[in-house]
């Protein structure tokens, strides 16, 4: 052991590992604001208020809030948070359609995704089913099985409107369907 009064090194000989930060809260607990300290975040997982699913935890049926969520563990049901992101993590697995402003995936996901903003699907990540959104990015590696529709920025929740793909005038609303 250590005394102030020895000299020499005073570093274990082997490097201790570094320790995480305290997780964030997980969805079940209160949405008080996490300390500022300085935390590793990988590039999916933005800054600010964000709820977490973790590895252990099941959540069967409709997740929906004002805040980002970010799932590590399974999920079963609908997923509604239109004006925030939700992140599948590397370990999530998710059976679920989601309505979000940007979605992220990393584990697998599995049902239909409507974003108002993006959709990104890293090289690790898995989607199965229709995605609807004004941009995506698939990365090498990715796997997706589905359709896609890109929508204009601002266009409907619901998908594009009646006179859809060549962007018809508002005058022209009243089209008949073919």
């Amino acid at each position: 052991m250590w005394k102030p009064n020895q000299a020499g090194p005073i570093a274990p000989a082997t490097p201790e590992p570094a320790r995480p930060a305290a997780p964030p809260p997980t969805i079940f607990e209160s949405s008080t604001p996490r300390p500022a300290t300085p935390v590793a975040a990988s590039p999916s997982v933005p800054s600010g208020e964000q709820a977490t699913i973790g590895k252990s935890l099941v959540v069967k049926g409709e997740v929906s809030g004002s805040e980002s969520l970010y799932i590590d563990g399974k999920v079963e049901g609908t997923i509604n948070l239109p004006g925030n992101r939700v992140t599948v993590g590397r370990n999530g697995q998710v059976a679920a359609n989601i309505l979000a402003r940007e979605v992220v995936v990393l584990g697998k996901l599995r049902g239909n995704v409507n974003a108002s903003d993006r959709v990104d699907i890293r090289s690790e990540g898995s989607l199965t089913g229709d995605v609807a959104a004004a941009r995506i990015s698939i990365e090498d590696g990715a796997f997706f099985k589905g359709g896609i529709d890109i929508r204009k920025a601002g266009e409907g929740k619901n998908g594009p409107t009646p006179a859809a793909e060549p962007a018809a005038s508002s005058s022209n609303s009243a089209l008949p369907l073919a």
